[in-house]
């Protein structure tokens, strides 16, 4: 089953990835701008928004890779926030002729805490959200925007913000939600870090709690061509709370010379 894509504006293809529980909706503040420069492709990944899982997919990473990419064909950029971050990652790993650059944002190469990885969520909070997904996965959507938004300046605002999109282009399948907290809960991707050349943008949160800015550094030195940029007083949603500077920090990078 085809994924649901919108697309805006001409111009070299650039790929938006959302993170866990979204869709591409949460987009729609910098689709303007960005498309007077690109082509902007906003994806529903697998079972969220617009787009049903296929029956009986798996939920893995390399199996949300794989619907992406029957869906593109030529050369692409790929911007990929928190968990559409591993999805771009693992993407760009991959394809390394088709993906040309990379841009990260509040996004790290594993999310959970270990013991010798510091910069992620503590496991039990990880197991604490699969619990209550069973029971009611509306609420427990509504509490992971809370933590997203958390620090951030104008954290009321926001929070009402995303709250008013959660569920515009319908609510995520349990399913895709389970697959994708599985995801959060057990990838790490820096053993593989080293595969990864193309130049890549890290945009990072200064006050963010779920992927703290040290995640970000961690990958500007274990990529091979990258470079961060640490926005002043976001939290995990740099697009939604400081939008002009991430669409000048995108768009001054992707017209870069390589």
């Amino acid at each position: 089953m085809s994924l649901h894509i919108e697309n805006y504006g001409d111009g070299e293809p650039l790929v938006l990835l959302h993170g866990w529980g979204m869709h591409s909706g949460i987009w729609n503040n910098i689709v303007p701008p960005l498309s007077q420069h690109f082509r902007v492709y906003c994806v529903d990944l697998p079972g969220h928004g617009r787009s049903k899982r296929r029956l009986g997919a798996l939920d893995t990473l390399d199996s949300i890779v794989d619907e992406l990419s029957l869906q593109f064909t030529g050369q692409m950029n790929l911007c990929g926030w928190s968990l559409g971050g591993l999805v771009a990652m693992r993407w760009a790993q991959r394809e390394q002729l088709r993906v040309q650059r990379l841009a990260l944002v509040a996004s790290t190469p594993c999310f959970t805490k270990r013991e010798d990885w510091h910069f992620g969520m503590e496991a039990e909070t990880l197991r604490q959200f699969g619990a209550e997904l069973e029971k009611d996965h509306v609420a427990t959507l509504r509490r992971f925007l809370s933590l997203q938004v958390r620090g951030s300046e104008n954290e009321r605002e926001l929070l009402m913000d995303m709250r008013s999109r959660l569920f515009s282009h319908g609510q995520p399948e349990v399913e895709a939600l389970r697959g994708g907290l599985e995801i959060l809960r057990e990838v790490d991707l820096r053993p593989e870090l080293g595969s990864i050349l193309q130049p890549t943008l890290l945009i990072a949160g200064e006050r963010d709690k779920l992927t703290p800015p040290e995640a970000s550094i961690y990958l500007s030195q274990a990529l091979s061509k990258a470079r961060l940029v640490e926005i002043a007083g976001a939290a995990h949603t740099p697009f939604l709370s400081h939008p002009e500077i991430f669409v000048k920090q995108i768009t001054d990078f992707m017209h870069e010379r390589i």
